[in-house]
């Protein structure tokens, strides 16, 4: 069942359970020193590495890469001061493969950070967005 909001809703002791509009559900905790689930700004975060990692896969498929596997990292700095915003955020893309053309992995990334990516165009206004990349060349199992 898809609603059209998000809820997140107090349990107690800096817990959250936030529940998406699809329905899934996510244990928040805002008790920085615990950190006994995902905080808010971790979720940030993680759906920048979602969103953008789904625009380079799928872009990097449509180019016929044969890309084994696919890891996104991303660090974030924030503000010092409140409401402590992010201000820089790194997003770095580790693509492993066979005979991977470094120019489909920059075009991939630039699309996904300069158009396609809305969680990146949400956050650009106020941090600024540095995307790189790592190719590995995965050896061919010899028969």
């Amino acid at each position: 069942m898809t609603r059209d909001f998000a809820s997140i809703e107090y349990a107690g002791n800096d817990f959250f359970v936030a529940t998406s509009p699809s329905g899934h559900a996510q244990v928040l905790d805002v008790n920085h020193e615990r950190s006994a689930a995902t905080g808010p700004f971790e979720m940030v975060q993680l759906a920048v590495g979602g969103c953008s990692g789904a625009d380079v896969i799928s872009i990097l498929q449509k180019k016929r890469q044969q890309v084994t596997s696919y890891r996104i990292e991303v660090r974030a700095t924030r503000r010092a001061e409140h409401p402590r915003s992010y201000e820089r955020i790194e997003v770095k893309h580790i693509v492993h493969g066979h005979a991977i053309q470094e120019a489909a992995v920059a075009h991939a990334v630039q699309l996904s950070t300069d158009k396609y990516c809305g969680v990146i165009s949400s956050l650009r206004p106020t941090a600024e967005i540095v995307a790189t990349w790592e190719i590995h060349e995965d050896e061919i199992p010899s028969a």
